[in-house]
């Protein structure tokens, strides 16, 4: 396309004003001033532009040209994303760091992709085949060829969405650049290793279906109490410390997402320094390998331009949605939307337009539902399963729920996960309330649980029903303590005691209880309600509450001889070693859960046939 030059007319930061561009698209890149910065023109007025620049436009004066290139702003989708870390327009740092320096320098260029560097492209054995009959209609999202980008990811090559006609030549076997032409079409068209996609057009699908696949955490408070699906939203709100960086870097660590996607945007650049130095150390659980090998990182710190704020999210999104179109399923971490929110607030100023609440442009809501509304669940148009899920820090002022990014938030999600503060100064992580968090997507993942146990539905109610009781009577133990509730009443206390320190409470760096599978998590919290139900049951028959809280193993030598998982732990109180558990039985080993299990029945049965016992003389 031919490009248009008007000239500066107006600088306000990072807004300014260009005349002579009446014939300029919105949302296309402009090249503004000597340096040629990038930006985006975001009004259109008669023949004036306003245009948001993405770089530091320190020195840039009146009457400088502004060139318009007549294409959206896009990002360079192909081999070599992985691992990579980006700044909010796609430009790798360390590139830029080379040429450079330290700090961004103005107008520097750096491609997104490694030009030189040869990929071994394999076609696809069933087109080559089909193109020597000679008829293959292309399809967009057609399997073209293959790419081994990383041990963990293969890279597929595939028909843009915009393909037409037929497929008349594929690249045979070999090594190829990114912009080397892999395939043509009989209408003349011709696909690259490597394709661009603007990053405000989501990218297409065949299908949108229903996420019924729980994305696996390995964080008990999450997949079991507030569970996440593949294709799902979420949100993390909390005040400053509460935990949700470290929350997402758990999350972005030991999930089963093929792919995650870390955008940093306005946060401090220490947390974005923490995943590039530890994701290169730690071992992905599923493949052995690094996770930097399926992982890409968008770092758009506080010290960076905050209009490239703004568009790091699009950024992000767009290149998960290139990898959910090969059929992975991918995770983005977004931290965090408020940042993102207050660069909507700070340009929004600039541009003179009417603030609404608190400051923020009318226009919030809309621009958060863009966003949030880009993951699910898909049929690809090449017909493969994909899946996009968002899971967006928020850090609300002072912790204030009610403030509008957080409002508006869960509008556009299903999942919440309310970081409490009292928790958080407890030590107690993941600091994730069990009151002010819910999930919507618990019928949609329920399946999938009950295959792993039929229990999956009562246990979870029974615990969050135990939680809540729990919480209505510490306001009564604050006024008068607990010594004068009745037992009844001080074992629920009890109960919630041991699912928040035995179940809800989860130590990231401790080798057996960082991740905790699904197995493992269901058999813990049958193991606290069958002792809190069994314990109940003494009570009722007249039982005292201190004789439960001491109860061991030890107490009831008449009862069988019983293997125990750790035979000097037997001697030790039962609700002790519940508390233990997960740090003591492993993933998988189903016989310990089983032996504790026969121990702690057949004691709690001695003491409860003891009291009948005696209630029947």
């Amino acid at each position: 396309m031919t490009e248009m030059t008007g000239k500066v007319k107006r600088i306000t930061g990072p807004i300014i004003k260009a005349d002579g561009l009446d014939k300029a698209g919105l949302f296309d890149v402009v090249e503004v001033g000597e340096q040629r910065l990038l930006g985006e023109i975001v009004r259109l007025e008669k023949s004036e532009a306003l245009i948001q620049i993405y770089e530091d436009d320190t020195g840039l004066e009146i009457g400088a040209p502004a060139v318009s290139t007549a294409r959206p702003l896009s990002v360079f989708l192909g081999p070599g994303l992985i691992g990579t870390i980006y700044d909010g327009i796609q430009r790798p740092l360390k590139v830029l760091y080379k040429k450079g320096g330290p700090f961004m320098s103005p107008g520097v260029r750096a491609e997104a992709l490694d030009m030189e560097k040869r990929w071994p492209f394999v076609p696809d054995a069933e087109l080559t085949a089909r193109i020597i009959g000679g008829n293959v209609t292309a399809v967009p999202g057609m399997k073209l060829g293959t790419v081994k980008e990383t041990e963990s990811i293969t890279c597929t090559i595939m028909a843009p969405p915009d393909t037409k006609g037929r497929i008349v030549w594929l690249a045979p076997a070999g090594d190829y650049t990114c912009i080397d032409v892999v395939a043509r079409t009989d209408e003349g068209k011709e696909i690259n290793l490597a394709q661009w996609w603007p990053v405000r057009i989501p990218r297409p699908c065949a299908q949108r279906l229903s996420p019924d696949q729980p994305l696996i955490t390995g964080s008990r408070v999450i997949d079991l109490f507030f569970p996440l699906p593949k294709g799902g939203t979420a949100a993390i709100p909390g005040g400053f410390g509460t935990g949700k960086t470290m929350t997402q870097h758990t999350i972005a660590k030991w999930c089963d997402a093929d792919v995650i996607v870390y955008i940093g945007c306005g946060e401090r650049g220490n947390e974005m320094t923490d995943v590039l130095s530890e994701f290169p150390r730690l071992e992905d659980p599923r493949t052995g390998r690094t996770l930097m090998e399926r992982t890409i990182l968008i770092a758009n710190t506080s010290n960076m331009p905050v209009s490239a704020r703004e568009v790091s999210i699009y950024t992000g999104v767009t290149l998960a949605e290139f990898y959910r179109d090969m059929g992975y399923h991918v995770a983005i971490m977004a931290d965090s939307t408020s940042r993102w929110a207050e660069a909507l607030r700070e340009l929004s100023g600039r541009m003179e337009e009417m603030p609404a609440e608190e400051g923020f442009p009318a226009y919030l809501p809309t621009r958060l539902a863009e966003f949030y509304e880009r993951a699910g669940m898909v049929r690809t148009l090449g017909g493969k399963k994909g899946s996009v899920t968002i899971i967006g820090a928020v850090s609300p002022p002072g912790g204030d729920f009610s403030e509008p990014v957080t409002q508006h938030t869960k509008r556009f999600i299903r999942c919440f996960w309310a970081l409490d503060r009292e928790l958080a100064n407890a030590r107690h992580y993941p600091a994730i309330g069990w009151i002010d968090s819910y999930s919507e997507y618990a019928e949609e993942v329920k399946p999938w649980w009950e295959k792993i146990s039929p229990s999956w539905t009562r246990i979870r109610q029974e615990a969050m029903e135990l939680l809540k009781k729990e919480q209505r009577l510490q306001e009564i133990v604050r006024l008068i303590g607990p010594d004068a509730l009745p037992d009844g009443e001080r074992l629920i206390l009890i109960a919630a005691e041991l699912i928040k320190d035995g179940f809800l409470q989860q130590d990231c760096f401790d080798p057996m209880d960082k991740f905790c599978a699904p197995l493992k998590q269901i058999r813990l919290l049958e193991l606290i309600m069958e002792f809190y139900r069994r314990c109940d049951s003494c009570i009722r028959l007249g039982a005292p509450i201190y004789r439960l809280n001491v109860i061991r193993r030890s107490d009831s030598p008449e009862i069988d001889s019983v293997d125990s998982y750790k035979g000097e732990e037997r001697r030790k109180p039962i609700r002790e070693r519940l508390v233990r558990l997960k740090n003591e039985i492993p993933n998988g080993d189903e016989q310990g859960f089983s032996y504790f299990e026969q121990d702690m029945i057949k004691t709690l049965e001695t003491l409860e046939r003891s009291y009948r016992n005696k209630e029947l003389l």
